[in-house]
């Protein structure tokens, strides 16, 4: 059997799903091509959708079988060892619950990543101060000093993506609720994650809404998600939404349009990216 992995990369994701279409194009079911194989159509399925890695030896007989050509077969296998390789993230597993490696992976990839966060700063957008309050006030379940430490450490690892060469457009819709809560009693805290907030918002690929109480309640004030938008056209927009002990990753039409139309109704009602500007500073002087 292929080996399992808690969390697939997304090269995994978008070469299974190039496997899939491979296979359909030669018109053959998951039963044929797991005949080839010898092995049960659950496999087939599990390398399709990422739930395995992609097993080399498996890959070329498929590939083989689906006619493809020997350049772009050669081309595939080496995408398919890139793909196997563990994600950077994957040194933090000690602290990363497998659950959110997938989130890490997807916002590393994608192409734009629109999200709402109703309690806190975004984890891509705080300061290493910041982040150690909110780690430190038990948001993460494990509060050992080195826990936070490694947690803390794979934050600031993570923004790392803003900064480098073709940064994905960040568009966050805030609730105010995350500047008026402060997570430190020292006020240099809050004050320098205002600061660092109206540095991140200056850049052209980072887009900044605070939902003020003033506009009233929205369709998005449940529970905080993001959404993730991707160059392969193999990927579809994928949805992650958080609870308490794990997380859901939708890519089903249906409910994709569904909180997509919640963020653009969320979008028109926050303060426009400049007022937003304007609210920053303003409470900046408050701490």
């Amino acid at each position: 059997m292929s080996e399992r992995r808690p969390a697939p990369t997304v090269g995994q994701m978008v070469l299974g799903r190039r496997l899939q279409e491979l296979r359909e194009a030669a018109g053959l079911k998951r039963e044929e091509a797991a005949r080839v194989l010898r092995v049960a159509p659950a496999t087939v399925r599990r390398m399709e959708t990422a739930e395995v890695a992609l097993k080399i030896p498996y890959v070329q007989v498929l590939l083989t079988t689906y006619g493809v050509a020997d350049d772009e077969a050669e081309t595939f296998v080496a995408l398919a060892e890139e793909a196997n390789e563990p994600g950077w993230w994957q040194r933090y597993h000690d602290v990363l619950p497998d659950w959110f490696s997938m989130h890490v992976s997807l916002e590393g990839a994608a192409q734009l990543i629109r999200s709402y966060e109703p309690h806190f700063v975004p984890g891509l957008l705080q300061t290493e101060e910041y982040a150690r309050a909110v780690l430190e006030a038990g948001t993460v379940g494990q509060t050992g000093a080195e826990a936070i430490d490694r947690h803390v450490a794979l934050r600031m690892k993570r923004q790392a993506l803003l900064t480098r060469e073709n940064p994905p457009h960040l568009w966050v819709i805030m609730d105010e609720t995350a500047l008026l809560r402060p997570v430190s009693i020292r006020g240099e805290v809050m004050r320098d994650q205002m600061d660092r907030l109206l540095e991140w918002v200056e850049l052209d690929h980072v887009t900044l809404q605070v939902a003020e109480f003033a506009a009233g309640p929205h369709p998005g004030t449940y529970t905080s998600f993001a959404l993730f938008r991707f160059a392969e056209r193999e990927l579809p927009d994928i949805v992650y939404s958080e609870y308490v002990t794990g997380a859901l990753y939708l890519d089903a039409r249906e409910e994709v349009a569904l909180h997509l139309e919640v963020l653009d109704h969320m979008s028109a009602h926050a303060a426009s990216a400049e007022r937003t500007k304007e609210i920053l500073r303003e409470f900046r002087e408050r701490y």
